[in-house]
């Protein structure tokens, strides 16, 4: 069994890194069909959970509900019961709390199951306030559909209101997911992981591997297809470079770890849950090899300096 960790202030245990299926059943981002199919997000599935990663993100907005879907099906089909985070996406047309608690019940017959584990908010919005929304998070836990209950995406003032409002009902926020990695260090600077420690709520990072720019596969002249290639054209290339040379030596002093596995633990020991892709078993093996080990004090500082170059 890997390391686990507690989420917030709650009595709900997460493996150390979860796995994210943005991808499982996602077309256009990630491409889903081409170069991959259901039999390899299977693969990562049962791989992820022989290695102890048995927390799994998923989203009804993923896929338009594929990847709820799949994991659903992968679930039933391995008679394991891994703890699920799934999420409520805030469209406009959704007003009233009872929306939120729609919405959780079609996630769960989409995943099959009767609770998840984690229910979050996919983002802020302002047709519904964040004491209304919280209100319907803690209705969710007391009618049993979910254990533990996060947001995603809030700021440090919204974490702070979304704890406050969620105290009133003795329910805890458990979480804030939020894009956080070595290319993407604005939580610490922002004041969200602060915030997140005030409140007692975890921080889980999503894209931890920047979308794949941190697997060691990009360069200059080299980047990811569509959306994320995108996403990263005007990177500073040099430092970014300077970064990716930095990770394979940490990784090599480190007994031999591949970049994927010095960025991820390097998520660790800021404090967060990576929760990074997995597409298909090779992936899942690879994620899992950022646990059981830890980087140093000198590679931290060494990889946040090379990240400083960055200016993120």
């Amino acid at each position: 069994m890997a390391e686990q960790i507690t989420l917030g202030k709650t009595n709900l245990a997460v493996s150390r890194i979860g796995t994210g299926t943005w991808a499982w059943g996602d077309k256009l981002v990630w491409g889903f069909g081409r170069g991959y199919s259901d039999r390899d997000l299977r693969a990562a599935f049962d791989a992820s959970m022989r290695a102890g990663v048995t927390f799994f993100d998923t989203a009804e907005l993923y896929g338009s509900g594929k990847s709820e879907r799949f994991l659903g099906e992968f679930i039933g089909a391995s008679g394991m019961r891994p703890v699920v985070a799934t999420k409520y996406f805030p469209f406009p047309w959704r007003i009233g709390k009872g929306a939120v608690l729609s919405a959780l019940r079609r996630s769960l017959r989409r995943i099959g199951v009767g609770s998840v584990g984690l229910y979050q908010i996919h983002w802020p919005f302002h047709v519904l306030s964040i004491p209304a929304t919280m209100s319907a998070l803690a209705e969710a836990v007391k009618e049993g559909l979910a254990e533990a209950v996060g947001v995603s995406n809030y700021s440090a003032d919204q974490i702070r209101r979304a704890a406050d409002a969620l105290a009133k009902a003795n329910v805890p926020l458990a979480s804030n997911q939020v894009e956080y990695s070595l290319l993407h260090r604005a939580p610490e600077r922002d004041g969200v992981q602060k915030a997140c420690v005030d409140v007692g709520a975890s921080l889980i990072a999503y894209s931890p591997l920047a979308m794949g720019m941190l697997t060691g596969k990009y360069a200059a002249g080299k980047l990811p297809a569509g959306f994320r290639g995108l996403r990263y054209r005007r990177l500073n290339f040099p430092a970014f470079e300077g970064l990716r040379d930095g990770l394979v030596d940490v990784g090599a002093a480190h007994g031999g770890r591949s970049t994927s596995q010095v960025a991820l633990n390097w998520v660790v020991q800021k404090g967060a849950i990576p929760i990074p892709g997995a597409k298909n078993a090779v992936q899942a093996e690879q994620n899992a090899g950022a646990l059981g080990w830890s980087l140093t004090d000198a590679g931290v500082n060494r990889l946040d300096g090379l990240s400083d170059r960055l200016s993120n």
